[in-house]
């Protein structure tokens, strides 16, 4: 399995998972959970913290093109629906496979 192919999940310790398994259950209420661990609020916290940003730190997020922003915007206003989202969203990605090979094209002249 490749790094891309790894669920976030794979990369944690079973104390993380099971932090994050007790986070869910607990319906994300830190102060239960500081309870149940019998530490400080701060203390949960700062453990939440610090599992997140590993989480961030190995989790490659997709950056969202300008066109998909403006179209979910659109999509959440009532501008357009969600069919016709998709087929704007498909438009443009055949532009942009059609611009890929114009400039491929291009190099090879």
């Amino acid at each position: 399995m490749t790094k891309s192919d790894e669920r976030w999940t794979d990369m944690l310790e079973a104390d993380e998972l099971n932090f994050v398994r007790r986070f869910v259950l607990s319906s994300g209420s830190l102060k239960e959970m500081a309870q149940e661990y019998g530490v400080s609020y701060p203390t949960i916290r700062q453990r939440l913290d610090e599992l997140i940003e590993k989480i961030r730190r190995n989790t490659k997020v997709k950056p969202v093109s300008e066109l998909r922003r403006v179209i979910r915007q659109m999509v959440e206003d009532g501008e357009i629906d969600l069919p016709e989202a998709r087929k704007v969203l498909s438009a443009g990605a055949k532009d942009l496979k059609g611009a890929g090979r114009k400039t491929k094209e291009n190099e090879d002249e």
